[in-house]
């Protein structure tokens, strides 16, 4: 596998990146199950401290942080800063909640009295992405490092400079080696280390053929694991929702990150009695963002990742107008070196279109003109995925009943996706399966361990 940075907003080589060998697998796993030894006796105070200086070093370095993400994948810098910003108080959340999350439960039954104590599995693997190349380090991060769980990163190709400044920071704030362990590997390393007996688990967040292939390697094992995949959300805007504030929302819920979002609302479910005006909002949103370079802060529209990235997201959208979408704003080929995609939205996508029910993840927004919250709820649920939803309505009672009703594993009532370490992360469906953040990611790799007092039965 070859790791490299391609700057996409001028599609130039950066700098080219050595692959890791299998005796570096082999020392990082080492190094690892014994710290996972060693950790067994405790240490979360220590830990605590530790993530709180990581906290502190990305703040330090912010400036640093967020400019390497912008040159390696695309985001404008204004994004770029809000990643950093929300690793930090993922990591600060973590380290001050340890104590709680650590408690042990206290049980009371006939046959005696005992406790659930939360324990570390071991090392895991984390399979990262680059969409958001800290965060979705830190998701998996910080409540394992609190837990005592190593972990080894396998990171997306294009990334690598990102993933080696956050294991850098890890290792600077005070972190044992094996704490993190950052190795470009391959997918072919990445089965051998999941089969090896010192591996406890696996969390991945990528693609769904991604996420299939190592959830199948990690259930032969039988391994424990988290899948985050992708996700076709839906953005429903009721008979009664306040068209400012659908405005307000909607844009950016397609356009954030250059629609590079698996969270992102990518379908558009709008009730007849407000479709006309919603396209009207749609189509002028999209014709105002242009393209520029993302590190100026004045820029509206970033590149994607990469140009094979916009190429196969033009292949996407030629093939639902081939199949007869249509075109109501964008489209347009941008004259850029870079990977520049023009905002786009389409209507007319018929369930037998080969888009229906694909993930389109770049700025290209499906629009579909419903009768009924019947017909909202049922074309919602018409997908392979289940993330999120988001609904917007006058009347927040009748939008938590729709959002209820569609099968995903978020769902946000007039407002866009947003995360935060106190909120559970994780959808259902060919989204994936398990959750990160809050005490459902802390959770995910503990060894929930009973230990019941029988003496005097």
């Amino acid at each position: 596998m070859t790791y490299q940075t391609i700057n996409p907003y001028t599609n130039t080589l950066v700098r080219s990146y050595p692959d890791a060998g299998n005796s570096d697998l082999e020392d990082a796993l080492a190094r690892g199950h014994a710290l996972y030894k060693h950790w067994r006796g405790g240490q979360a105070d220590l830990r605590s401290k530790i993530l709180h200086g990581v906290a502190r070093l990305m703040g330090e370095d912010r400036t640093r942080l967020s400019g390497l993400i912008t040159m390696e994948m695309g985001k404008r810098i204004s994004e770029s800063q809000a990643e950093v910003d929300i690793c930090i108080s993922i990591a600060d959340y973590f380290a001050d909640h340890a104590e709680e999350l650590l408690k042990p439960t206290t049980l009371e039954t006939d046959t005696g009295h005992g406790h659930v104590v939360k324990q570390a599995l071991g090392v895991l693997i984390m399979v990262e992405p680059w969409n958001f190349p800290y965060y979705q380090i830190m998701r998996v991060f910080a409540p394992n490092f609190i837990l005592g769980n190593p972990m080894i990163l396998k990171d997306a190709s294009n990334i690598p400079a990102c993933a080696q400044a956050f294991a850098d920071i890890v290792e600077r704030a005070g972190a044992p080696k094996g704490s993190l362990s950052n190795l470009r590997m391959d997918y072919g390393q990445v089965d051998k280390a999941i089969a090896d007996r010192r591996v406890a688990g696996v969390a991945l967040t990528g693609s769904e053929r991604g996420g299939s292939s190592v959830a199948r390697s990690a259930g032969e094992h039988l391994k424990k694991s988290t899948m985050e995949l992708g996700g076709n959300d839906v953005f429903i805007v009721l008979d009664d929702a306040d068209m400012s504030e659908v405005a307000r929302l909607a844009p950016d819920a397609r356009l954030g990150n250059t629609g590079q979002v698996c969270c992102a609302s990518k379908r558009f479910i709008v009730m007849e009695s407000k479709y006309d005006e919603f396209m009207d909002i749609m189509t002028e949103a999209f014709a105002k963002p242009k393209p520029g370079d993302p590190s100026d802060p004045a820029t509206t529209l970033g590149p994607m990742s990469s140009v094979g990235a916009r190429d196969n997201l033009q292949k996407q959208v030629d093939a639902a107008v081939d199949a007869g979408a249509h075109v109501a704003y964008g489209n347009e080929r941008l004259d850029s070196p870079g990977a520049f995609f023009q905002p786009t939205v389409l209507t007319d996508i018929a369930p037998d279109n080969p888009v229906y029910d694909q993930e389109m993840f770049g700025p290209v927004a499906a629009v579909y003109k419903v009768e009924s919250v019947r017909e909202a709820l049922d074309l919602a649920n018409d997908s392979s995925y289940g993330l999120g939803s988001v609904i917007v309505s006058g009347d927040p009672e009748r939008a938590e009943r729709v959002a209820e009703g569609i099968e995903t594993g978020m769902g946000f009532i007039n407002g866009p996706w947003t995360t935060a370490p106190g909120l559970p992360f994780g959808g259902v469906k060919n989204s994936g399966f398990g959750r990160e953040l809050y005490t459902y990611g802390f959770d995910a790799f503990a060894n929930e361990h009973l230990i019941l007092d029988e003496s005097g039965r």
